[in-house]
């Protein structure tokens, strides 16, 4: 193995331990965010709906001012350090300001938690997942394969942080501090290569500019991909919102049913982190259009049998689907923004296009959702969220652009009519 190949396992290692520890902190705090306003905060489901609403639009704010960010700093890690020094705080932020807050003054605690949340994960999620897949394609590797540690992060807090919630929510935070610290030393030893084999594919001497940003919003295909997002994107993860509060009221005892949707959270980070060892090959042989329609196709089945079942067990079977779903969708988003897009603005789009778009959805339907869950009960609102999903994916079917696959190559003909509607 020569030294270039030493040198590049190396770094894969680095920046793998970098993702499995920031989503192991966001898993012991935010993973049980919704279940923590309600337990712990005695939030009612329409005000947890305007938290999560209110947290969408500091997210929809702040995402592009990120994307904006790394697309004109390229591969520097002072965005990263930021991030993960917010993310430090979680423990004295959590206890000594934002529960008493909500207590005390809930609208202060909501926006005060919305711009902390916002800065550290919400935003600083899609600020993470947009270097690491630059960082993946400018050293020739595959981004789901390192995203996949993420997954194992999630599953690791997964497997306790219900039983440490039950104990107290406090252990949580602490927790994900100390993780936090150590993170930021896995990231001051990540050393970046610009002049890789690969860096003509991913970095670009001219930098992004305004103008540029404007060119994007005048795009038909930035539209196209939005819209999908709207449909699918938008029910899956808002469903997924307030799901962990539909899920205990299967179980007589609540104490139970928190620490079966941790364990189940375990399941599911564990589909994720086998998932994306073979999804990117996946969505390589079917094209990565293909890969956002059978998303859309699974999440509105899920959320409709969701809504009609009856069953903690067959509850307890479709909760780990969403790992499926949301590693599908990533890999499948960013190959299509690879592919489509000009890498100028590859950040740009995804936070922008993608993360931003879709916490426009929790400004959107968050409340609504909320309302409808008090209202006409979980099981109706998921049913028609399940339908929406459906006829959105249909809607994509003929407004998302055609990508090349193994399977069956894009021909001369698509690739013409894309390029004329770029």
């Amino acid at each position: 193995m020569d030294k270039t190949a030493i040198n590049n396992k190396t770094e894969y290692y680095k920046i793998s331990s970098f993702i499995f520890l920031y989503f192991f902190t966001w898993s012991a705090s935010i993973g049980l965010l919704a279940i923590w306003l309600g337990q712990k905060a005695n939030l009612s489901g329409t005000v947890i709906g305007t938290v999560f609403a209110v947290n969408g639009i500091f997210s929809v704010i702040l995402k592009p001012i990120y994307g904006y960010i790394l697309d004109k700093i390229g591969m520097s890690k002072y965005l990263l350090y930021f991030v993960v020094a917010m993310s430090a705080l979680m423990a004295p932020f959590f206890i000594y300001i934002y529960q008493p807050l909500l207590i005390s003054n809930t609208l202060m605690g909501i926006i005060v938690g919305a711009i902390y949340l916002s800065f550290a994960w919400y935003a600083g999620v899609a600020a993470c997942e947009s270097y690491t897949d630059r960082y993946s394609r400018l050293n020739g590797m595959e981004f789901g394969q390192i995203r996949m540690w993420g997954s194992l992060g999630w599953a690791v807090a997964s497997s306790f942080s219900g039983l440490l919630f039950n104990l107290s929510p406090a252990y949580n935070f602490i927790m994900g501090s100390v993780a936090s610290l150590i993170m930021l030393a896995v990231l001051l030893s990540l050393k970046v290569n610009v002049h890789s084999a690969h860096a003509s594919e991913v970095l670009t001497k001219e930098k992004i500019v305004p103008a540029d940003v404007y060119a994007l919003l005048r795009n038909r295909k930035f539209w196209a991909f939005c819209l999908y997002v709207a449909g699918v994107a938008w029910m899956m993860f808002i469903a997924e919102q307030q799901f962990s509060r539909y899920f205990v009221t299967f179980f007589d005892d609540i104490h139970q049913g928190n620490a079966v949707f941790g364990y189940l959270g375990t399941v599911q980070s564990g589909m994720e982190f086998v998932m994306y060892m073979v999804i990117p090959l996946f969505v390589n042989f079917i094209g990565a259009k293909r890969g956002l329609l059978i998303v859309g196709m699974v999440v509105g089945a899920r959320l409709i049998i969701s809504g009609l079942c009856e069953s903690h067990l067959l509850i307890s079977v479709l909760k780990p689907l969403y790992g499926l779903e949301i590693c599908l969708l990533l890999v499948s988003v960013f190959k299509y923004i690879a592919e489509h897009f000009d890498k100028r603005v590859n950040a740009t789009m995804y936070l922008l296009g993608y993360q931003a778009m879709l916490y426009v959805g929790n400004v959107v339907v968050s409340s609504p959702a909320g309302i409808l869950y008090d209202r006409i009960g979980f099981e109706n609102t998921y049913i028609i969220m399940g339908g929406v999903a459906l006829v959105f994916t249909l809607v994509s079917l003929f407004t998302l652009s055609a990508c090349q696959s193994k399977w069956r190559p894009v021909n001369a003909l698509d690739m013409a009519q894309d390029n004329v509607t770029r």
